[in-house]
């Protein structure tokens, strides 16, 4: 069965307006402050003090720490952020009477194994989709479409790195062109996200602008990660032997959805 594109985005949309998507965003959004703020500290930190000052003054979130310090806070993030993760797609590939909570489970089960997987598969996804882009564009397309699932092969199912390929490749087989609606979409709430950082960042609102593109970024990134969540579920069920993710993968009504 082809994927209900439809389906995924309504039951996605479902799965974030609950208290697991509110604190699945409020993560993401805390991911995106720090590093943004380690980034500017360390830039800043390796810049002769005249410029340092001057930059400083539009730099917008820095911390006073030294440039060491910053990248320290960087790399903690980046391992972060890939734990975050995992624990996104365990969180969000639950039933939908089961989202209402966020047990201890999600970051504890295995967490070790699973953020090595992520990181180094994640690598290896970036790699490939950038080179794809660099070639002719639609490869990094097809690429990215094809690995869009890898994050909740590794979450969900325990699969290791190549394990973790090989399944998003094969629930995406017959479905690239849909998926690849997904991948588009990404790269226009990226376009979107630039065009409020530069108005902010014109308006000499340095500050503001990195606060409101961190905004922007987890609560529309959150939003579309909710819907390839319900997308893998309907393509995993189906994969599975289930008879279709509109009722295996427990879809949301959005009409009873508790609020945040």
């Amino acid at each position: 069965m082809a994927l209900q594109l439809g389906q995924a985005v309504s039951d996605g949309i479902g799965r974030i307006l609950t208290k697991t998507g509110g604190i699945l965003l409020a993560g993401l959004l805390a991911i995106q402050l720090v590093t943004q703020a380690a980034v500017n500290t360390a830039v800043i930190g390796y810049l002769p003090p005249e410029v340092a000052g001057r930059f400083g003054e539009s730099a917008g979130l820095v911390l006073p720490l030294p440039a060491e310090a910053g990248i320290a806070l960087l790399a903690a993030t980046l391992l972060a952020s890939s734990v975050y993760f995992v624990v996104l797609s365990r969180a969000l590939a639950r039933p939908a009477r089961d989202l209402a909570s966020f047990p201890a489970e999600l970051l504890t089960r295995r967490v070790g194994r699973a953020t090595l997987s992520m990181v180094v598969g994640g690598f290896a996804v970036s790699i490939a989709v950038t080179f794809g882009f660099a070639a002719l564009f639609v490869p990094g397309i097809f690429l990215a479409a094809s690995f869009l699932f890898f994050t909740f092969a590794v979450g969900v199912e325990d699969e290791g790195t190549i394990g973790a390929l090989k399944r998003s490749w094969a629930l995406a087989r017959g479905n690239r062109l849909r998926l690849a609606l997904l991948v588009v979409l990404s790269g226009g709430i990226g376009g979107t996200v630039g065009a409020v950082g530069t108005v902010l960042d014109l308006a000499g609102l340095a500050l503001a602008s990195e606060i409101a593109v961190s905004v922007v970024t987890s609560v529309l990134f959150t939003v579309l990660y909710g819907v390839i969540a319900a997308a893998y579920l309907q393509l995993r069920d189906e994969t599975s032997g289930g008879s279709g993710g509109a009722v295996t993968a427990d879809p949301i009504d959005g009409s009873s959805t508790p609020e945040l």
